[in-house]
């Protein structure tokens, strides 16, 4: 019994026609990644309706923002090292090692996240000044303070929900993972304008309604493990040595360069943004950070739909499928963000109204949200570009793409680009980095794709041979 469902899932995974098993795969995750979106705006979107604080509350959550992200970042390091090493071993039938991999993935981010939940409230005075700004409000930086005391506490949960969840996406079940995600975002939605706006809770609220969805999204993807065909987690595999160390490090190794350089060029914008206006200027790059990854979830939802597709098909010397893959989601993922990117650039000001009606946050928030999205059609190619050799293993490639949209160029263009232009630097920021990591991404995507289609020749010419 046991070995046909084996058999049933691998053949699923490398029959069944790409455009259909992507589909049929990145539909939970889009509606998962859009879901997350939304409840990852909706603490900004409410404590931006707290009367006589919302600017100051609406900068805190901003400014609170590079942390999570160095959380979310650990968290898919160990999510996509382990989840992209046990998708290829389960394609080429080593279900020993991806058992293993499983329980010691989901181990060592608990163990990870509990640490850095300690250490950042022993040090939370220098975490908040580094955060932060001298030219931000004493207000702003008591909610900061407030705001990320609660977040660190959620730390384990939240890295061991991504972990979990990128496992389940891995094994094909994405499904699984949405439910996770889904339960979690709707308990923090409902949550947020009860402890917000009801209780008066502020910045304390929007913090503990994030922190029980994300524990609520772990404890429903912990019972998702023990479903179906998917990979159990257990204490008797867990077996950490330098082999699975390293193989987390080479997959995971990308998506921590990507998230952790986007906490560091948060923070780094944030203080561009201070500079030039202080709160109310952080404000508003705090709505258009907030809008931008709400808008381009669905694509990494999109990509997500790829990856098992990818890593499972690679690992099972499938290669046509990875290359077809590729090209299908990048063609449907430029549409997509073409037609999003239209619309934003038209009604960009009433996108930020919708967050504050405050003319000094509108001002930069228009204009910045335009800028972005001039070129946000751009990110369909960068991502899939990432994800593609995250996903077959290309860690030295996978990690230069993945750091130079937040890090190799953003970081350089946020403290030159200001000291030429002013506030205006600030504000085309991004868009230049996206255009440069554009550049450096083509010639990486085009060579893995030759070679794969030479292996394809090659292979082929042993079948007629043979």
């Amino acid at each position: 019994m046991f070995k046909k469902k084996t058999v049933d899932k691998y053949t699923y995974m490398t029959e069944t026609p790409v455009p259909k098993l992507i589909t049929e795969l990145a539909v939970p995750t889009i509606i998962s990644m859009l879901i997350t979106g939304i409840y990852n705006t909706a603490d900004t979107y409410f404590v931006g309706r707290v009367p006589g604080e919302a600017t100051a509350a609406t900068a805190a959550v901003g400014l609170v923002f590079p942390l999570m992200a160095v959380i979310q970042a650990f968290g898919f390091f160990f999510g996509h090292g382990s989840g992209n090493f046990l998708s290829r071993m389960l394609g080429a039938g080593k279900k020993k090692e991806s058992s293993e991999m499983a329980s010691n993935g989901f181990v060592m981010a608990l163990l990870f996240g509990i640490t850095i939940a300690i250490l950042g409230n022993i040090f939370m005075g220098p975490l908040v000044e580094f955060l932060a700004s001298d030219k931000v409000d004493a207000s702003t930086l008591a909610m900061t303070d407030d705001y990320a005391r609660i977040i660190l506490i959620g730390a384990p949960f939240m890295m061991c929900q991504f972990v979990i969840n990128s496992q389940l996406r891995f094994q094909g079940s994405a499904v699984y993972a949405m439910v996770g995600l889904v339960a979690g975002a709707i308990v923090n939605i409902i949550l947020d304008p009860i402890l917000i706006l009801v209780l008066k809770m502020n910045v304390t609220g929007a913090a503990i309604a994030t922190v029980l969805g994300q524990i609520t999204s772990f404890v429903i993807l912990l019972i998702g493990c023990s479903k179906g065909e998917n990979i159990r987690l257990s204490l008797k595999n867990v077996n950490i040595n330098k082999y699975y160390i390293v193989q987390i490090i080479n997959g995971g190794i990308p998506s921590l360069f990507r998230q952790g350089l986007a906490a560091i060029s948060g923070s780094l914008l944030n203080h561009a943004a201070a500079e030039f206006g202080g709160t109310p200027t952080v404000s508003g790059i705090t709505i258009v950070s907030r809008t931008m990854m709400l808008l381009i979830s669905a694509l990494i939802g999109f990509g997500q739909g790829f990856q098992p597709v990818c890593s499972f098909n690679y690992g099972a010397n499938k290669k046509e499928r990875v290359r077809e893959g590729f090209w299908f989601c990048v063609k449907w993922g430029t549409v997509f963000l073409t037609v999003i990117a239209i619309v934003c650039y038209s009604y960009a000001t009433n996108i930020v109204e919708f967050y504050r009606k405050d003319l000094s946050v509108v001002s930069v928030g228009e204009v910045t949200l335009r800028f972005q999205t001039i070129v946000l059609p751009l990110n369909a190619f960068i991502v899939m570009t990432n994800m593609m050799l995250q996903s077959i293993g290309k860690g030295v490639k996978a990690s230069i793409t993945a750091s130079a949209r937040n890090g190799l160029f953003f970081i350089p263009a946020i403290i030159i680009l200001p000291k030429l232009f002013g506030l205006t630097g600030v504000e085309i920021t991004q868009m230049v980095a996206d255009i440069l990591t554009f550049m450096i991404t083509i010639p990486f995507a085009i060579s893995e794709l030759k070679k794969m289609k030479s292996d394809i020749m090659v292979a082929g010419l042993h079948d007629s041979d043979i």
